[in-house]
């Protein structure tokens, strides 16, 4: 699953991350990966040797390999039970998985709880309709799911109806038509269980390395002992400056979730993929939100959850968590809102 060559997504999202530094030395090594549907990196800026970063590497490679098969919910693999299991059992019966899998549904009742049900993972049944519109008629073309099936949809997405059994070790979908999606969790909760292994790998120095899943970026400790200075993408592709705001920081993570990447387009109209729990269309407050805090999963839940926020709700929220900060790319035209302590970069 190497790629050995730099697609233009890629190459953005690391112009985003290593430009507009006043000191700006250059990776000593790169490598590419395709996981989570996505390409992703682990970029090195210490004087490792090449066997050095090597390790690092393919530690990264394994885990990330390990992550994405078991949090796949669209396809099954030998010899493993994965979310695609749980989901082909639901109403069945329980099925025995990995504490990988288990550790990351209990984090998702936990943010389920924090942000007032806004990231769901039982919004299966809904997302799969927009899934496959999505994913288009085969021809070039897309088709909406129709408001009835969204709101049937609607009536099976009740966290309650996923069962976890640590003593057992199992997971039961009790509803028969729901299905468990873990599409706004699982690569920050990936990621940041990756940087928690390089920092207690006793044989490597992790300090130095960035990580950048699909976008979902964590960077581990200083670059060369300075701050990472860092561009946001400014999802305005009409404007001169690809950046929206520029941020400094270290040891820590920055998610944005936004609209202009993801989507398709129906009679002129584009529909992303971050879909509002209570319209049960995609959510049309925001153009992107910016979550910068050190742990990658709470970054990654919270980018998600703040989208389909109003602007007051969101703010309260993030405010009332220590260390955590955003950034909202308001649809209406208006000039970003920053929480107090937003680390950018003043001109």
């Amino acid at each position: 699953m190497k790629k050995a060559v730099i697609t233009g997504v890629l190459l953005s999202l690391l112009l985003l991350m290593f430009t507009s530094c006043d000191i700006n030395p250059q990776p000593k090594s790169e490598t590419y990966y395709e996981y989570f549907g996505t390409v992703s990196s682990v970029i090195c800026y210490r004087e490792d040797t090449e066997a050095e970063f090597r390790r690092v590497a393919d530690k990264v490679d394994t885990l990330l390999s390990e992550y994405h098969t078991l949090y796949d919910i669209y396809h099954e693999y030998s010899g493993i039970n994965n979310i695609a299991t749980v989901n082909r059992y639901a109403g069945i019966m329980p099925v025995e998985v990995d504490d990988r899998i288990i550790d990351l549904l209990l984090y998702a009742k936990e943010v389920y709880e924090l942000t007032s049900g806004e990231v769901n993972v039982a919004m299966g049944s809904v997302l799969k309709l927009w899934h496959e519109a999505r994913e288009g008629n085969g021809d070039g073309t897309h088709t909406l799911p129709t408001d009835e099936e969204l709101i049937e949809a609607s009536l099976h997405t009740d966290i309650c109806s996923i069962l976890i059994d640590e003593a057992a070790g199992t997971v039961f979908v009790t509803d028969r038509d729901a299905s468990i999606d873990v599409g706004a969790i699982a690569k920050g909760y990936a990621t940041e269980r990756i940087a928690e292994a390089l920092v207690a790998d006793e044989e490597i120095e992790a300090d130095g390395y960035a990580l950048n899943i699909g976008g979902n970026i964590r960077l581990i400790g200083s670059k060369g002992g300075e701050e990472w200075r860092i561009g946001i993408t400014n999802p305005d592709r009409t404007s001169d400056d690809p950046y929206v705001m520029r941020i400094s920081v270290k040891n820590t993570s920055i998610v944005t979730s936004g609209d202009y990447e993801r989507y398709f387009t129906v009679d002129g109209k584009n529909y992303h993929h971050i879909i509002d729990k209570d319209t049960l269309y995609p959510s049309k407050y925001f153009h992107s939100v910016t979550v910068v805090t050190e742990d990658s999963a709470l970054a990654d839940a919270l980018s998600t959850a703040l989208f389909s926020m109003h602007i007051n709700d969101g703010y309260k929220l993030i405010t009332s968590l220590d260390g955590v900060e955003a950034m909202w790319v308001n649809a209406n035209g208006a000039p970003p809102t920053t929480t107090p302590g937003f680390p950018k970069i003043e001109d």
